[in-house]
């Protein structure tokens, strides 16, 4: 019906009561319904391919799947948000260019990796993540533990096993065990305090003369055996992971945090009298070859070099 209202022509749907009240007819414009209809479709379309529905304790999985490699494994599952993560990892095209560089850093040497500007930014910034999530929790997040002498600081350029990145490498891939006896069995106070003091000689901290004599008796003799593997210069063996006693770098006695003479030597008694045992594990179960190669080169530019 169509009703003349104040000179305007209304449509109406032809209902009326009280005989001249009417209800008028606006349908919605057209783009609204075609795009309603389109969403309806889509959300049909959306339930058929993809997980939506429950059902009891599960969910309809869609028609759609993923592929991906797992353990050299190809796999393929419904799609879902994790399955298509891992997908694209292994076959974006960022994952390709970092599979290159890979190919490339594990084909090229140490000299050419710390020679090349590109290899050498591509190691930093994908060990620096492998780092984060495998030894930022013991060693701190710039190689830097933060209590110390608990685990090896990396960033002071003090190699217990060697600090260039073939050695380096080695170490995280077959582990280190750390081991100095404890000598409170055998040493009585006044001689560990004496080879305490020919320790600490050997780095050029002012010591009593006679103590750090008579310390150095035992130091290099039979009785204390510390130069098995610290050698009688004090100089330390990579072999045995022994600590460079003459480079004032000090790795398990807090000596810098001492506040005096005594509390220096009280410090290194400590080591000596308890003796140090320290595991790191092994990691190639847990990384790639040229993941250890990344975090080798990695690691080694946290201290420097050697």
């Amino acid at each position: 019906m169509v009703d003349q209202t104040q000179g305007k022509t209304v449509q109406t749907t032809g209902h009326a009561w009280d005989g001249d009240l009417q209800e008028f007819n606006n349908p919605l414009p057209t783009w609204w319904l075609w795009t309603f209809y389109a969403s309806v479709l889509f959300a049909v379309v959306y339930w058929v391919f993809y997980p939506a529905w429950p059902i009891g304790r599960d969910y309809t999985k869609g028609l759609s799947t993923l592929t991906f490699q797992r353990n050299g494994e190809t796999v393929t599952t419904h799609w879902n948000t994790r399955a298509e993560l891992i997908a694209e990892l292994q076959s974006g095209e960022l994952s390709q260019l970092q599979q290159r560089y890979l190919d490339k850093v594990s084909q090229a040497s140490f000299e050419q990796i710390v020679t090349d500007p590109d290899m050498m930014a591509f190691a930093r910034s994908s060990a620096k993540v492998l780092f984060a999530d495998n030894c930022a929790a013991c060693h701190g997040s710039g190689g830097v533990p933060a209590k110390f002498g608990l685990y090896p600081n990396l960033a002071d350029d003090d190699w217990l096993w060697g600090g260039d990145p073939a050695h380096i490498q080695e170490t995280l891939q077959h582990g280190r065990l750390g081991f100095m006896p404890a000598f409170g069995a055998t040493l009585d106070e006044e001689r560990l305090g004496q080879v305490a003091q020919h320790v600490l000689s050997l780095s050029g901290h002012p010591v009593d003369a006679a103590q750090a004599a008579a310390g150095r008796q035992i130091f290099e003799g039979e009785e204390g055996g510390c130069h098995y593997c610290h050698t009688k210069a004090g100089t330390g063996l990579a072999s045995q992971g022994a600590a460079n006693l003459t480079d004032a770098i000090w790795t398990v006695a807090d000596v810098p945090g001492a506040d005096s003479p005594e509390a220096k030597v009280e410090r290194v008694k400590a080591v000596i009298r308890g003796g140090v045992e320290r595991h790191m594990p092994a990691w190639s179960e847990r990384l790639d070859p040229a993941q250890l190669k990344l975090l080798a080169v990695y690691v080694h530019s946290l201290g420097g070099g050697q």
